[in-house]
């Protein structure tokens, strides 16, 4: 036998909108109602396909797309009427198949976990007792770090919250901000079709893995290095 370091145990950061909650939908609705509020009108397709990045930053590139100019004030102002509008609708937002019970697993095979979201605390919060989670569940919100998705801050704070190497970590997520984030922070990225992207965008985002949802990903444990005990 050769002598080598032990490998380290596994370990995960999740997004959660699209990734662990079926939410995307309702995002892409409440930014649609607020940008609706301030006489923006764009169009769904638009929206979605921002959906992941933080939020001042959302607003900042469909307003790139559109021309238009809004004030600091303004975008505050927007970001406060979309979690208005979200929280409205969260009644039907609803855990992904397999979400529950891959965090269960994962937490039963003592593997390391974290969610981290591009979502401020008012609304991610919200998420916990979908997913029958308790209040101190591991969780980096927006109003925790510098700056949000596609930078990396987020993988790299909930890695030093659950105490892994980031290098050791694999980021699970269902959009291409979700996997660009995870390639600067230097973990793995996995990519989920919950979200509503394609698998050959996720991939090539950095995903070294896309599956269906969490169920799907928990069927295939195995292919991430997670197995029973020896």
């Amino acid at each position: 036998m050769y002598d080598f370091p032990e490998a380290p145990t596994p370990a995960f950061l999740f997004d959660l909108d699209g990734t662990l909650i079926d939410s995307v939908y309702q995002h892409v609705v409440a930014w649609r109602q607020a940008l609706s509020g301030m006489g923006i009108d764009l169009s769904v397709w638009r929206i979605h396909r921002r959906i992941g990045m933080s939020g001042g930053l959302f607003v900042s590139a469909l307003l790139r797309e559109t021309g238009l100019k809004l004030t600091r004030e303004q975008i505050d102002e927007l970001q406060t009427h979309h979690a208005d509008a979200y929280e409205q609708q969260v009644g039907s937002v609803k855990p992904l198949p397999g979400a529950k019970e891959l965090l269960g697993e994962l937490s039963a095979r003592s593997v390391p976990w974290a969610i981290c979201t591009s979502g401020y605390a008012r609304t991610a919060r919200l998420a916990l007792g979908m997913l029958d989670l308790p209040g101190d569940t591991p969780m980096v919100t927006r109003d925790l770090v510098r700056r949000a998705k596609p930078d990396p801050d987020l993988f790299l704070a909930g890695a030093a919250l659950v105490r892994v190497d980031p290098a050791h970590a694999m980021v699970v997520g269902d959009s291409v901000w979700d996997l660009l984030a995870a390639r600067r922070a230097g973990s793995l990225g996995i990519g989920l079709l919950s979200g509503g992207y394609g698998r050959d965008e996720l991939e090539r985002a950095g995903a070294f893995r896309v599956y269906a949802d969490p169920a799907d990903m928990l069927d295939r444990l195995d292919e991430l290095g997670v197995r029973q005990s020896d």
